[in-house]
Parts: C-alpha cells; structure tokens; sequence
C-alpha cells in the first residue's frame, strides 16, 4: 500500500506564527489605547457629565418656589396677600393607575370634573416626577377625608400652600388684576429657571405689570433618594428670595367711596393727585370677584362673566372709549384764546342751533330756545353748544386737534399698566389714512362738542383735568408709589415732566369759568357746591349714544336705556391750591349735571374733608 508523506517547512510555518503573533499584539495594543482613551474621556472630558448623571440617580432636585410679594394701598392695607391654605397634589410617576386613582377621589371630595380636566393639562406641561395640584383650598373636613384613607393612595398627598387671595374682591379687581395658572402660550415664553415650582403668573393688572418684582427668585433643596425613589436625606438647601412688595398710591377707601358712587350705573370714576400724577381712586364698575381665578375658575363661572352684556371683565376706566361731549369745552376754549382766534369778553349770539353757509342742517344746541349773547365764561358755565360749534370752526380741526393732543387727548398717559387704549382726536390726515375720505365742515362742528370721532377714556379725561389745574405741567399717571425689596425700596420709573407753554392770564380765564359751572349762579353742576368749605372748579358732559334726527326730539323717557346718553363730569379742587383731579363717567346716566357731578363731588369731598372714622379690615 502507498503510504503519502508531507514534507514540512519549518521556515515558513514560523513565518505564518510570528505574523500572527504580531497582528495579535498590535490588536491587544489598539483596544489597549482605545481603553485608555475611553478612560480618559470619562474620567477628564466627560467626568462632570458622567458624575452629573451618577449623582442624579440617587439626588434629585426639588425647587422652591419664591414666596410672592405683597401688594398694598398707600396706607399700608394689604390689596394682594398669600394666605395659607391646603392643598391635593399628585406624583404621576409614584401612581401606577393614575386614572383609577383620581376617580377614586373624585368619589371621595367631591372633586367636579373640570378640576380633573385641569389637571390633566398641568400634568401634561410638568414633568412626571413633579407634585401637580387636583384641588386646592381644602377644607378641614376634606383634610380629614383623606387623612383617613391616605395610606391607600400612594404618590398623593395633602400639602400646605400659600394662595394667592383679594381681600377687597370687586372693589380693587381693575387695579391689582389677578393671577392665574400658567397657560400653554405663556409656558413657551417664560424663562424656565425663574418659574421652577411655581405655576401661576399675573394675568392682568398691578399683578402683571410688575410681575418681575412681584415673582421673586426660585430656590432649590438637592434629595438624596434610594431605589424607591423616596427622599432620604436633604443634600443642600438655596433658599429662594421672596418677591419684592409693592406700595401704589391708591387710597382704598377713596377706591370704595368712587366705585358705591357710581351705584347701580356702569362706568368709571378716576381720581388723580394733581402734584404727583399718583392714582387715588380707579374705579371700574360692574367688578368682579378675582379670587376664583386664582386656583381655577369654572368654564361655567367664567362664561357667566365673559358674556354678562354688563361686561364686569372691562376695564372701563383704563379702556372704555366715550365721546367726551361738553367735558372738552374748557380746553377747546382754551386752545381759542392760546391762538388767539377769540377773546375771553368777546360775545356771540346763540339762537338755540347753528348752521354752517349755504347749508339747511341745524346743528341744535341742549338748550331748545338758545343762550342769547353769551361770551366764553357764560358758554362753559352754562355749557353752550352754539358758542363752541363757531369757535371749533374758528379753529379749524387741525389747529383743534393739535392743541388738544397736547394735553393727552388721543394718546396713551403712560400710566403703569398694561392693556391701555389712546382714544381717537381725529385730524384731516387721520380720517384720509383710516377712512380714504375727505374730511367735512360738519365734522368739525360737532367735534368743538366733544362728538364725531373723538373718543376718550376716563383715565385721560382726568390727567388731562390735572394738566389744566397744574398750568400746563403735564403729569404721569402711576399707580405704583414704591417698590421694597429684601434689600432697599425704590420708587417707579416715570416719563419727565414737561410743560405746555401756556399763558397764565388765559388758564385763570378757564379756571375762574370751571369755578362758575359748579359755584356760578346759572352754572350746570350747582348742587355740588352746597356744604363744603372750599371751591371746585368743573364741568359737566352730556354724549350722545346715538344721533337724533332733525326733525326728531330726544325723549330720554321714551327710549330704551341703553340708548340714553352717558353723563360725564370732570373737575379739580380746591381751586386755590388744587390737590385732586376727577373724572366720572355713567353710562346711559342722561345729564352730567344731575348724575356724574355728585359723584365726582362725594370722591372730592371725601378726599379733602376725610370723616375721623377708624377702618376696618
């Protein structure tokens, strides 16, 4: 049998094993390096990192929301305070059948069921480890409820808050605002360190336009927590800093004195200190109560409000657009005597209507049989028509509208809140830019009025009424008077004075007439004058809310009431050395005289010749 044998090649066969060797070696090398380099970079460039995410497997960080800061009246009374209340709050993450839980307690609280639907949209924004409340403002028997069974609803629990709460309700609603919770639209804007732990934010008023101050500055606690996640140890502590508190100048009880004035009336009542601009009374009524929208008012709640045709939600005094009617006489006057188109003694014949040449339109005056001759002090003090209807025409619009902008007619005041509205003095070039129309004779006849186009806000009407009592310095209505932080207090950001060039003898001309409307023997607003010591000057207003045709007769019984005319009032006292600025205005009130003028007179006489009564909070 053949048998085959290999012939071996020792050379080769060392060649193949050291080739192998090698390729082994410089492969133990390369995961070598690679080891080192892995090290390295978890150990150096990725050690902060790393450590970061080993450390928040067992610490965690719970923020502390900052304690919001107080809101006060000028006399140290409490508009906007935290009170502290209990609160149902739930961890998603520690509830396995988080939709069997919350049924559970909505069977046992009572709980409705967009208070459930509210909760949802919160837990939906916060993380799933983050406490979000179910219901807030527990009562004691509540707290009992639970604490009975708190042993079978693991990850809720009953936490002790601080609420948002308006002790004077209504009254301040307009002026401080409220809060509410942080909606979808806010979330995507607001910076997310600055509102750790904290879910409400000032919705409107004093509460959000000096949110920043009020807010304050979130701190932190860093848990130490073992596999169950359960808090163990508290690690570090940041304490937060508690918002600032913020002094206005409001005086709460003239705000109340200015609101029980207007009574059943809609509108709104302004009162201004004339040397500092600060607001004293910012009256809006309907009000409404802003405390449910603090923990979350109800749609149906809120419905009831959004539709009421009251509308309790307007600001009337910061946003409400009027016609001023005769309340712009004085200034109109005014800009006739600084251009010199007509003299204070110079007397014009009221025939009871006027009409421009060549046409047939009577534009009628209040008083049917008219005024007779009357020079300016008779046309403000009795608040004739005719007379300002041929000084308006005098002026011509532009001229008009010019002066009438100086005192801050058409343009918003500056006043530190949000939401303001600038009213409309219309112009020749205003009506081609928003109407593409030519501008008519006829429009400025009614405008010398205070009709047409011209629209105001009680806000304006009575800075414009400071401006007039202070000669020309034109003020900044504020509402904040200071502002104390843990640190210092400052005061707030004004525009600067600035002075409207005005001769003197022509303001004393205005101001002897204004005195006459309330203290004048023929004057529109007489039974004001009756039991005070000093002197008020003012004027009366009557707009119309709808146009009576030519051949038609105003008949304030026989029209709906929605359709009779608003009342107005402006004035300032005492005269002599004036301290206060009022404006009033009563919606569907029919007569500025006989309406507005008593209760702008109860604001002032309240202000200078306060009643020795102690307050009661």
């Amino acid at each position: 049998m053949d048998r085959l044998f290999a012939i071996k090649d020792s050379l080769a066969e060392n060649r193949i094993f050291l080739s192998r060797i090698v390729a082994a070696f410089l492969l133990i090398l390369v995961l070598i390096a690679g080891l080192i380099v892995r090290l390295v970079y978890l150990q150096v460039v990725g050690h902060e990192h790393y450590a970061t995410l080993s450390k928040d497997n067992r610490i965690k960080i719970s923020p502390l929301p900052p304690t919001r800061g107080i809101i006060y009246d000028r006399h140290g009374r409490m508009l906007a305070e935290n009170v502290p209340t209990y609160s149902l709050e739930l961890i998603p993450e520690q509830i396995k059948d988080l939709d069997g839980t919350l049924a559970k307690l909505q069977k046992l609280l009572t709980i409705p069921d967009d208070k459930i639907e509210q909760f949802h949209k919160q837990r939906k924004r916060n993380k799933a480890f983050v406490t979000t409340p179910l219901l807030q403002n527990l009562s004691d028997e509540d707290v009992a409820k639970f604490a009975v069974v708190r042993p079978y609803f693991p990850g809720v629990d009953v936490y002790a808050r601080l609420v948002r709460h308006y002790p004077y309700g209504e009254l301040a609603a307009h002026v401080v605002g409220y809060v509410g919770r942080i909606n979808e639209q806010e979330l995507k804007t607001l910076p997310t360190a600055e509102y750790r732990g904290t879910d409400i934010i000032g919705k409107n008023g004093i509460e959000k336009s000096y949110e920043s101050q009020l807010l304050g500055t979130a701190g932190y606690e860093e848990i130490e927590t073992n596999a169950q996640a359960r808090a163990v140890n508290t690690v570090a502590t940041v304490e937060p800093i508690a918002g600032s508190n913020i002094y206005l100048t409001l005086d709460i009880d003239l705000q109340k004195i200015a609101y029980d004035a207007l009574g059943e009336y809609n509108g709104a009542a302004v009162a201004i200190d004339i040397k500092t601009g600060g607001v004293l009374a910012f009256a809006s009524r309907p009000g409404f109560d802003p405390n449910p929208f603090v923990t979350g008012i109800s749609y149906k709640e809120y419905k009831a409000l959004r539709d009421s045709p009251d509308q309790p939600l307007y600001n009337r005094a910061l946003r409400g657009l009027y016609p001023p009617g005769s309340t712009v006489k004085p200034f109109i006057a005014l800009a006739g005597l600084e251009y010199g188109v007509i003299d204070y003694r110079h007397r014009l014949f009221c025939p009871g209507y006027y009409q421009l040449p060549n046409v047939k339109h009577k534009y009628r005056d209040w008083k049917k049989g008219g005024h007779g001759m009357v020079d300016m002090n008779d046309a403000i003090t009795q608040s004739c028509d005719v007379y300002f209807y041929e000084l308006a025409m005098a002026l011509g619009i532009d001229r008009l509208s010019e002066f009438m902008h100086r005192f801050g007619f058409g343009e918003k005041s500056g006043i530190d809140l949000v939401g303001e509205v600038s009213g409309l003095m219309p112009s020749k070039n205003w009506k081609r830019s928003h109407r593409n129309r030519p501008w008519y004779p006829g429009e400025t006849v009614i405008t010398g009025i205070g009709q047409g186009y011209t629209q105001v806000t009680p806000l304006q009407l009575a800075r414009a009424t400071a401006i007039l009592a202070n000669y020309g310095k034109v003020i900044t209505p504020h509402l904040v008077q200071e502002i104390i932080t843990p640190d210092y207090a400052t005061p707030p950001e004004l525009l600067p004075d600035r002075e409207i060039p005005l001769m003197k003898q022509h303001v004393d001309n205005i101001i002897t007439s204004m005195t006459n409307v309330v203290h004048g023997y023929r004057g529109t607003a007489g039974r004001i004058s009756k039991h005070i010591n000093y002197q008020i000057a003012g004027k009366t207003g009557t707009a119309q809310v709808f146009t009576v045709k030519q051949e038609e007769k105003y008949n304030e019984d026989a029209i709906d009431f929605k359709m009779r005319d608003h009342a107005l009032f402006i004035a300032f006292a005492p005269v002599h050395d004036p301290k206060i600025a009022v404006a009033v205005v009563v919606e569907h009130g029919g007569h500025g005289g006989s309406i507005a003028a008593p209760m702008a007179g109860d604001i002032i006489n309240a202000y200078l010749s306060p009643k020795e009564a102690p307050h009661e909070d």
